[in-house]
C-alpha cells in the first residue's frame, strides 16, 4: 500500500505538534489531497458532525493525531477531560473511518500506555501487564482504549487500522505553555525566561533522576508514513530513537542550547512521574526505519522555532 500524489489523506489534529508534522511530511512527499479541518470547523467529540464530515470528504487514508495532551500538571488537574475528550475523539474517528471504507487508518498512541514499572526497554507485549503511572492514568487509559478499538474493528470487520506508540515528542509547533506543556518545551521556556531575566538559578520539579526518551516530531511523521506503507500487524508498534537520558541531563543540554549559565536546582517534593520510559524499538528497526534527528540538533532547532514563532515579545518574570 502506497501514498500517491492523488490520495485523499485526512490528518485529524493538523494544527497540533504531530498533525502539523504529518502535513509537512505529506507535502514534502508531493501529496496533493491532504484534508484538514480546524476545531471550529469540526469538533471531533461530536459523533454526528464527524459522521457527516467523513461521508462528505471520503478520505482514502486517515492519520488520527488529534488528542487532548499535556504534562504532569495538566493531566493531574483535568483527568476527566483527558479521559472523556480522547475517548470521544478516537471512537468517533475510528468508527466513521470504518463506516466510510477508509483504506487504512494510523492511530497515534503514546508510550504512557505501558505499566509504570515495566521492564526497560519497554516491549510492545508489556501492555496491560501492570499498573499505570498515576499522574497520567486517564490519558493512558484513553490511548489503550483507542488501540484496542482499532484491533477490535480489524478483528471483527477487517478494517485496516494500525496503532503506533511514539515516545516523548518535541519539535516545531510544540506547546510551550508552562501550565500544560510537556517537560522538554517547558524547560526551553523556563531557561529562556531565566536567561532573559538574568536569574541566578532555575528550580525544576522532581529529583532530576527519571530517564526519558525523546523523538523529534519530524522523525515521527516519517515513521507514520513508513508504517502506513509497510506495517500490517494488529499489534501496536513502538516508535522511538532507542536512547534515553535523565531529566537532569536533559536540563543541562537545554540550558546549553539556550545559553543559560545559572545554576539548576531540583525540588524533590514535586512528583517525578514514571522512573524510566525507554521503548524497545527493535521491531520498527527490523522493518527498516530508524530515527535520524539527534537530540542536541533537534533541541537547537526547536529553540530557534520558539524564538521565531512562540516566544512573547517580553517574557514575564520567572
Amino acid at each position: 500500500m502506497r501514498l500517491s500524489h492523488s490520495s485523499r489523506i485526512y490528518v485529524a489534529g493538523h494544527r497540533g505538534l504531530v498533525g502539523s508534522a504529518l502535513v509537512r511530511e505529506l507535502e514534502r512527499r508531493g501529496c496533493q489531497g491532504v484534508i484538514t479541518a480546524s476545531r471550529a470547523q469540526l469538533d471531533l467529540r461530536q459523533q454526528a458532525a464527524v459522521a457527516e464530515f467523513f461521508a462528505d470528504q471520503r478520505p482514502d487514508f486517515v492519520f488520527l493525531a488529534a488528542a487532548k495532551v499535556g504534562g504532569i500538571l495538566a493531566n493531574s488537574s483535568h483527568p476527566a477531560e483527558f479521559l472523556y475528550d480522547n475517548l470521544a475523539i478516537q471512537t468517533n474517528v475510528i468508527h466513521a473511518a470504518w463506516k466510510n471504507a477508509v483504506r487504512k487508518l494510523v492511530f497515534l498512541g503514546s508510550s504512557c500506555i505501558y505499566p509504570r514499572l515495566a521492564p526497560q526497554p519497554m516491549k510492545e507485549e508489556y501492555l496491560l501487564t501492570g499498573a499505570l503511572e498515576p499522574t497520567n492514568e486517564a490519558y493512558a487509559v484513553a490511548k489503550i482504549a483507542g488501540l484496542k478499538l482499532c484491533a477490535a474493528y480489524r478483528a471483527q470487520y477487517g478494517f485496516n487500522a494500525i496503532s503506533l506508540m511514539p515516545t516523548n515528542l518535541y519539535g516545531p509547533g510544540d506547546n510551550f505553555d508552562l501550565q500544560s506543556s510537556h517537560v522538554l518545551p517547558a524547560l526551553i521556556r523556563r531557561f529562556h525566561q531565566a536567561k532573559a531575566a538574568g536569574a541566578p538559578q532555575v528550580t525544576l520539579w522532581g529529583t532530576g533522576e527519571p530517564r526519558r526518551e525523546f523523538l523529534h516530531v519530524d522523525d515521527l511523521a516519517k515513521a507514520a508514513c513508513f508504517a502506513l506503507e509497510n506495517y500490517e500487524d494488529p499489534a501496536p508498534l513502538n516508535v522511538g530513537c532507542g536512547e534515553d537520558l535523565s531529566i537532569a541531563e536533559l536540563a543541562a543540554l537545554i540550558a546549553r542550547a539556550v545559553g543559560y549559565c545559572g545554576a539548576v536546582r531540583f525540588d524533590p517534593s514535586k512528583p517525578d512521574g514514571a522512573p524510566r520510559k525507554l521503548l524497545d524499538v527493535s521491531r520498527i528497526h527490523a522493518l527498516g526505519w530508524r530515527a535520524a534527528i539527534a537530540l542536541e540538533q533537534g533541541v537547537a532547532s526547536t529553540y530557534q522555532w520558539y524564538l521565531d514563532n512562540a516566544a512573547p515579545p517580553a517574557e514575564e518574570p520567572i
